[in-house]
């Protein structure tokens, strides 16, 4: 059942009487185009929100939450949303920023307590600007989930191999353990658990329901993920939303935070990381004024450092979900899960899509699941309804 504004009142507010005929025109284009898309590539389950002026305008979930029970994804359903979670552990750094606690040029191995050095480059200072834009020049080739051991010299003798051969701050390349160093780095700041840290000072403040610890999240609500492969669905549940009780009985602050994934384990809802995109929208604030971040700390995230990529601080810049107009934003996907969150801050519009399986690709062999639902969300309720 489609979702519009929560009350018939704002939508009537927001939208006169002929424009309202027109949007519900391109809801019903939108949703005729994604339900073929969705047939093509045997989608599991697919949440999308749209928003417009500031406002979530258009909500809907399709398909199901659990391929056994056959119970339909509902508004409230939790995803895993991967790597678009960097940007909640970027955030969170960016207030200690503010608080005068850390520096973006602070040479992260006094943070680490151990030398983080591109031994090909020992005098260049790898600061945590370069981690929170993928240009540290490390890499995730010796793992990044189950240990920050894997780049301290004293602990690998391998950690060489976590370096990449140009100098920090010169080259790109996306990488996980980046985040995860950054998330031990929060904790030592704060002197808060990172999952707490995140629900107290970002979630909590927004009236969002979620956060990166399994335990303290209602499990029902999770929608199953599904990873496609040899002609089949494989829930892979186990894996994505792994409960930690027993590790986080023996945690250890600073070094630990690796567990709760800074760099993938954020679960959300697709409605409540639209709300946080709002704030993203605003340059740190709430539209009823509720400030995360400072306007300059969010436009810095927002700000590439690399030209070719067009990566600032855990957010991104592009143009292939809306030919022609940079968005910014960033995706995510693990364990079969595919997300996105894209945003225009000038005109006020954005889109959060959520899949819970697909396979890789249409018929077109380009076009996976967040590329073919972002461009009918933008051809059908951008280019027909916003001019």
């Amino acid at each position: 059942m489609k979702k519009y504004i929560c009350f018939l009142f704002i939508v009537c507010v927001a939208f006169p009487v002929q424009a309202r005929k027109s949007f519900k025109k391109c809801v019903a284009n939108f949703e005729a185009e994604v339900q073929a898309f969705r047939e093509e590539m045997e989608n599991v389950g697919l949440a999308v929100v749209f928003v417009k002026g500031n406002k979530i305008v258009y909500h809907n979930q399709f398909g199901v939450k659990n391929m056994e029970t056959r119970e339909p994804l509902q508004e409230n359903t939790l995803f895993r949303i991967a790597s678009i979670s960097k940007s909640f552990t970027t955030t969170s750094l960016m207030q200690l920023v503010e608080q005068g606690k850390v520096t973006l040029d602070t040479d992260v191995s006094q943070l680490a307590g151990f030398t983080i050095r591109n031994p090909k480059y020992p005098d260049k200072v790898i600061t945590l600007e370069m981690l929170l834009s993928h240009t540290s020049s490390i890499n995730d080739s010796q793992g990044y989930y189950d240990s920050l051991d894997v780049i301290n010299p004293e602990k690998n003798p391998n950690y060489a191999k976590c370096y990449n051969d140009y100098e920090p701050g010169k080259g790109y390349e996306y990488c996980n353990l980046n985040l995860n160093l950054s998330g031990s780095f929060l904790e030592k700041l704060s002197g808060e658990r990172f999952d707490q840290y995140v629900v107290k000072h970002i979630l909590r403040p927004l009236g969002l329901y979620g956060g990166y610890c399994v335990d303290s999240l209602d499990s029902k609500k999770f929608a199953s993920l599904y990873e496609y492969g040899n002609g089949k669905y494989t829930c892979v549940d186990k894996s994505a939303y792994n409960p930690r009780s027993e590790e986080i009985s023996r945690y250890v602050m600073g070094r630990d935070a690796i567990l709760f994934s800074p760099t993938g384990g954020m679960k959300l809802s697709a409605l409540d990381l639209a709300k946080y995109m709002i704030m993203h929208m605003n340059y740190g604030t709430t539209p009823d004024g509720i400030r995360i971040i400072s306007e300059a700390s969010s436009k810095n995230m927002q700000t590439p450092r690399s030209a070719d990529e067009n990566y600032g601080l855990t957010l991104n810049r592009m143009t292939q979900y809306s030919p022609g107009v940079e968005l910014v934003g960033h995706t995510g996907g693990a364990y079969g899960m595919r997300s996105a969150m894209y945003f225009n801050p000038e005109k006020k519009y954005g889109f959060v899509m959520m899949s819970n399986g697909a396979h890789g690709y249409a018929s077109d062999k380009k076009t996976n699941i967040i590329k073919g639902v972002l461009q009918r969300m933008y051809k059908s309720l951008v280019l027909r309804d916003i001019k």
